[in-house]
């Protein structure tokens, strides 16, 4: 058998406003469960409880999700900052040490001193 091999590159993944996302879940997810607990009776009666618990689950799961997207996140924005100041300290160093064309006001090459 053939191995397969993609014809094509994946595409870049999604970001968009994960948090808000997964947090708007849990609370679906909550109120749907805290919609059904009125009804509990009828849901025992006809052997379908399963749709009550998995509301609270999905609940349940959904704050472990938030937690989890959350430290995602902050994680992102460390790796950026890190890979700012890394080109930020590049470009100083690499400024400092080979000279640069463009001198700046008040060096010796910039034109006629008082």
């Amino acid at each position: 058998m053939a191995k397969w091999t993609a014809k094509h590159e994946a595409p870049e993944p999604l970001e968009g406003p994960v948090v808000a996302t997964v947090t708007g879940g849990t609370i679906l997810w909550f109120a749907l469960f805290l919609v059904q607990l009125p009804f509990y009776g009828w849901f025992a009666d006809r052997d379908q409880l399963w749709w009550v618990w998995t509301c609270a689950a999905g609940g349940f799961l959904g704050l472990i999700g938030i937690w989890y997207v959350r430290g995602r996140e902050a994680a992102l924005k460390r790796h950026a900052a890190a890979a700012a100041q890394a080109e930020r300290d590049g470009q100083a160093g690499s400024a400092g040490s080979a000279g640069s064309a463009d001198p700046g006001p008040g060096s010796a090459g910039s034109g006629p001193q008082a």
